[in-house]
């Protein structure tokens, strides 16, 4: 009961926190159409809501946004170079959450590591932990506030690496088909982006507005397999960028590299298919079969008992 009312807490003050602004635009809503109605031939009431409103955005603009670059920027200098190199790449490959850099999402690391140990130490308190254990509390919620930010951009990488997989086979199709009907490669790219969605085309989006603003095919390529890191994106480019070298037909070379990304689905989709019993093994040992034990067992076992106990 205890563990009940300690979440519901939590679950009602993150509400309370996310209602706030809605709250307040409603509030602010209101209070415009209440004196529209009420003093239509006095605008200066009107007006003056007006200027509380820019005033309220402008503290923000003013006071509290330079506060936060200030902080980012001291911050992003106490970072090593190596580390920032780091963290830039692997946010590119996680698609850029919330447009964050290395700095931002060191900040917000730091933040969530402060708040969890917190409310480990609250959490504790409530439980009535004192002594030794209440730090135990507080390590554990110092490493959960160190492992769940890296664990959420991880979950992202994979998520994004995962659909450019998936996508890849229809963009190679589609590229084939611009290509056998006669067009470039980079309009076939600009063609076959105009007609599909999704991680790949985004990446070739880039790809094209850098070539664009002056870089050589190949170091648009390979920028869009520096920040996929997928085995078939990288096979499929450094098939592109070979053919271009040596001089052969592109429209061939796809046409086998379609061939061989479709092969690839299939033996993983079959891969997949021959994990499935070995995965299913333990539910079904740990739930399936006690519960099966219980129905055709109980009933039997109750008779026995009852005639052993007389």
């Amino acid at each position: 009961m205890l563990y009940a009312a300690f979440f519901f807490a939590i679950f009602l003050l993150t509400l309370g926190l996310l209602l706030i602004p809605l709250n307040k635009k409603n509030q602010v809503k209101h209070r415009i159409e209440q004196l529209m109605s009420e003093n239509k031939s006095n605008p200066r009431i009107l007006l003056s809501e007006h200027e509380d409103k820019n005033n309220k955005e402008s503290f923000r603009n003013r006071i509290l946004l330079p506060l936060w670059m200030e902080a980012k920027k001291s911050f992003s200098k106490r970072l090593p170079n190596k580390q920032v190199e780091k963290l830039d790449k692997q946010l590119i490959q996680a698609g850029n959450p919330f447009h964050m850099k290395a700095a931002d999402y060191r900040m917000v690391q730091l933040a969530v590591m402060i708040g969890m140990t917190i409310l480990s130490f609250f959490y504790g308190l409530l439980l009535g932990v004192q002594g030794a254990s209440l730090f135990i509390f507080l390590f554990v919620g110092l490493v959960i506030g160190m492992v769940l930010p890296r664990h959420y951009l991880k979950m992202k990488m994979a998520k994004r690496k995962k659909l450019a997989a998936k996508e890849l086979p229809d963009f190679v199709d589609l590229l084939l088909v611009c290509l056998e009907a006669g067009l470039g490669f980079d309009a076939a790219l600009t063609k076959v982006i105009g007609k599909q969605e999704g991680v790949l085309a985004g990446e070739f989006q880039r790809c094209l507005e850098e070539l664009r603003l002056g870089l050589s095919r190949k170091e648009a390529l390979i920028g869009v397999r520096d920040r996929l890191e997928v085995e078939e994106i990288s096979v499929f480019i450094n098939s592109v960028l070979r053919a271009e070298k040596l001089g052969v037909g592109m429209v061939q070379v796809l046409r086998i590299l379609s061939s061989d990304v479709r092969e690839r689905r299939r033996q993983k989709a079959e891969e997949t298919a021959m994990k499935a019993p070995i995965k299913i093994l333990f539910p079904l040992i740990f739930f399936i079969f006690p519960s099966l034990f219980i129905v055709i067992l109980g009933p039997v076992a109750i008779q026995l008992f009852h005639q052993f106990h007389k």
